[in-house]
């Protein structure tokens, strides 16, 4: 049976882990390896400057002191019985849609699994929404990522919308906006404090995006690849590295010629 690794960013009792979990097991051997707690919005945060401790909480599950990417290097790169042939991340609690993804932990442990070679999906659930459904639509996708594979750099992020989901679509990624990012309030003893991500954000439901998809109920699969470069914009600042070098050597700058 090939072995698979999941993960997750709300901690390794979330109810939506045991769900992919009871969902995947007949797929192959399921490993858990997931934080010990709560590591939401850490993004693609590694634990570098203190060691991390592994404790078993049952049969092939384990709590990490660390981050989800953490978790995952963890599983690829040898605390596993062998190399893992699919990383599953989630079922999170709530959406990670558009650019929500920079920062979403269960996004980022897919984002290390692929670095690290392995085919890799992270799984979101929209808020309201059934755990077991969700798990369902991620089983189908993990079968679909293990016979035909991903693209290279490639992983797959799904988010399933609260209720019967009306259908899949692939998607790329929207746009969300948040405002009123930053609440300032007085503690009992006078100090400011502040409060980030405290408005509600605007959904840009743009017909091709994930927002859009789960808007209109459909289950959102969308590509994400590694490669962060925007191609189109290498011609446009070429030639900026003439200039650019130009100064950095100390060339006389060109003077401006009068009228």
């Amino acid at each position: 049976m090939p072995l698979l690794l999941l993960t997750n960013d709300d901690g390794v009792h979330a109810s939506g882990l045991q769900a992919l979990a009871d969902a995947l097991r007949e797929l192959g051997d399921v490993w858990v390896l997931a934080p010990e707690r709560e590591q939401s919005a850490c993004g693609h945060a590694l634990t570098l400057h203190r060691p991390l401790r592994v404790a078993e909480v049952g049969e092939r599950r384990f709590a990490v002191n660390g981050t989800p990417s953490d978790c995952v290097n963890l599983g690829v790169l040898g605390f596993l019985p062998e190399r893992p042939v699919l990383v599953m991340a989630g079922v999170n609690h709530g959406a990670n849609l558009g650019d929500d993804v920079t920062y979403s932990g269960t996004v980022s442990a897919a984002m290390e699994g692929t670095l690290l070679g392995v085919p890799s999906v992270a799984v979101s659930l929209a808020d309201g929404g059934d755990f077991a459904a969700a798990s369902r639509v991620a089983r189908l996708v993990a079968m679909r990522a293990l016979v035909a594979g991903l693209p290279k750099q490639t992983l797959l992020n799904v988010n399933v919308p609260a209720g019967t989901a009306r259908g899949v679509r692939v998607t790329r990624l929207g746009h969300r906006v948040y405002s009123e990012k930053i609440v300032e309030q007085t503690d009992p003893r006078g100090r400011a404090h502040y409060w980030i991500g405290a408005g509600d954000p605007q959904w840009e439901d743009v017909e091709g995006t994930d927002m859009g998809a789960v808007h209109e109920g459909y289950v959102s699969v969308t590509p994400l690849h590694l490669d962060l470069t925007n191609h189109r914009a290498l011609a446009r600042l070429a030639e900026w590295q003439h200039g650019l070098s130009a100064q950095l050597r100390g060339a006389p700058r060109p003077r401006p010629r009068r009228p």
